[in-house]
Parts: C-alpha cells; sequence; structure tokens
C-alpha cells in the first residue's frame, strides 16, 4: 500500500500546469482531490513518475452565477457543492448527487473536475452532467476549449480530454425540477446504478451511470415520456452488448436496476 517514488510538484496556475504535462508528458498525472488517483497509486496499478498538484490553482474552486447558468470550478469539492446555497436553490439536482458521494472524508477532498476526469463507469456525477446538458471547459497547450457533456465520455476511464488538457470549470444550466436515484455499492459507495432526472415543460433529459462502460443519455426514454414513469422501461434500449457484468450485478440485474431506478426519478 505504498506508491512507487514519484516527483511532487504544486502549479500556481493553469499555464503553469500545462507546461508541465507538456514537459514531462506520460511520466506525468494530474492531483486535485486525489480520491481515485492516490487509492490506484498505493496498489501500483497507476506509476506516475511525476504528480502535479492543481489543487491550490487560484479561481478554480469557485461557484459562481453568469445569466442562466451556474460556473463551478473543476476543483470545486463534493463538501462545497453541498454546502452551497446558489447550488441548492439553482442546481439542486447537483447538490444531491453531491450527498451519494462516499464518505465525509471523500466528500471533503474529492472535487468535481477530478471525478470527471477520471471517468470511473461507475461515478455519480456523469449522470447529472449528462441530464443537465452541462458543458465542460478544458485548457490545454492550443487554448481553451469547452466539450459538451454529451461528447466528453468515450469509454472506461477514457474521456475526450488531450493528454495536454486540464478541466478548469463546468457550466450548469440552471435546473428547477431535477433528482437522483442512486443503487450503490455497500463497501464503496460507488454506483451500481445511477439515475439523474431533468424535466423541462413536458420533457425529460435523463443520463445513467454504473449500467455500461461509459455513462448515457437514456435517449429512449426521453422520445417515449408522456408524462409518466412508464417510459423507464426503456432505460437500456440500445445498449445491447455494452452492459457491464461483475461481482456486484450481472447484465440482467443491472438491466432491471436501471429500468426501476429511472422510474423512481421520474416519479421523483
Amino acid at each position: 500500500m505504498i506508491p512507487a517514488k514519484f516527483e511532487y510538484i504544486k502549479a500556481t496556475s493553469v499555464s503553469e500546469a500545462i507546461d508541465l504535462l507538456e514537459k514531462h508528458g506520460d511520466e506525468a498525472k494530474i492531483l486535485s482531490g486525489g480520491h481515485s488517483l492516490i487509492p490506484a497509486m498505493k496498489l501500483r496499478l497507476s506509476r506516475p513518475e511525476v504528480l502535479i498538484d492543481i489543487s491550490g490553482i487560484s479561481g478554480m474552486n469557485s461557484i459562481t452565477e453568469e445569466g442562466d447558468e451556474i460556473v463551478i470550478g473543476a476543483n470545486c469539492t463534493h463538501a462545497a457543492i453541498i454546502g452551497s446555497d446558489l447550488v441548492n436553490a439553482e442546481l439542486s439536482i447537483l447538490a444531491q448527487t453531491a450527498k451519494h458521494i462516499g464518505d465525509i472524508q471523500v466528500r471533503n477532498r474529492g472535487t468535481l473536475g477530478g471525478s470527471l476526469a477520471h471517468a470511473d463507469p461507475a461515478a455519480d456525477y456523469p449522470a447529472v452532467v449528462l441530464a443537465c446538458d452541462a458543458k465542460i471547459e478544458v485548457e490545454g497547450k492550443n487554448g481553451s476549449r469547452t466539450i459538451p457533456a454529451t461528447e466528453f465520455f468515450l469509454g472506461i476511464f477514457t474521456t475526450a480530454l488531450a493528454e495536454d488538457e486540464i478541466i478548469t470549470a463546468i457550466r450548469f444550466p440552471k435546473v428547477a425540477d431535477g433528482n437522483y436515484q442512486k443503487f450503490f455499492q455497500s463497501a464503496s459507495r460507488f454506483a451500481v446504478v445511477g439515475v439523474a432526472a431533468v424535466k423541462e415543460g413536458d420533457s425529460v433529459k435523463v443520463g445513467i451511470t454504473g449500467v455500461a462502460g461509459t455513462p448515457y443519455r437514456a435517449t429512449a426514454v426521453e422520445d417515449a415520456y408522456t408524462g409518466n414513469s412508464d417510459a423507464a422501461k426503456h432505460a437500456v434500449d440500445g445498449m445491447e452488448g455494452e452492459l457491464m457484468s461483475d461481482h456486484f450485478a450481472d447484465e440482467e440485474y443491472r438491466a432491471h436496476l436501471a429500468k426501476v431506478m429511472v422510474k423512481k426519478a421520474l416519479e421523483a
């Protein structure tokens, strides 16, 4: 449970962190909260030679209101999101979700940006950023760009981030009516199935995590929705061959749970 030897560098700006990533290449990893990276390093599943700590970069832990959007810095902890009056008033589904993450130690150190960049298929936030149509702001050596959440997750632990890019902030539209439901692993509290549902007028947007290697928008549910929860039966339509199976749940059970949790989210 002891990591391999590594060099630690604390970046003071986004540009410095990007320069360090370019300099060290594949040998380097970004450190924010560390609640995904450090356990992997202790097990020596990850053996970076250089850790670039971005947790102290000014401006990356803010929560602000910009018109119809809530902008959350990538270094914001889960606890900061839970405790934000602005998030609770204008984006309560995100605060709901953060309360489901890990335990108090994890919530006090783990970050929104770190979770999204890690892209664990059982993480909670991916379902919410998908259902909210959030936008992920990133910066790299070629400048800054914005990636829609629907284009960000590419596979297990794989995202649209380039090797030299860092998530700087996440933009959420204000959400008046949203709900997150989760069936969790009892030890880790990661999602066996997690479902975020956002209602806008007569339509819904549904994001699902934990079911497949890549979190996804349940467009079949959205298309079938007519104002009640019957559309939940379409939770895994189009996902044939993509469902995960492990010691927590096989494909059949995950498919069943997805329908149950979508139904609960829609009803809530």
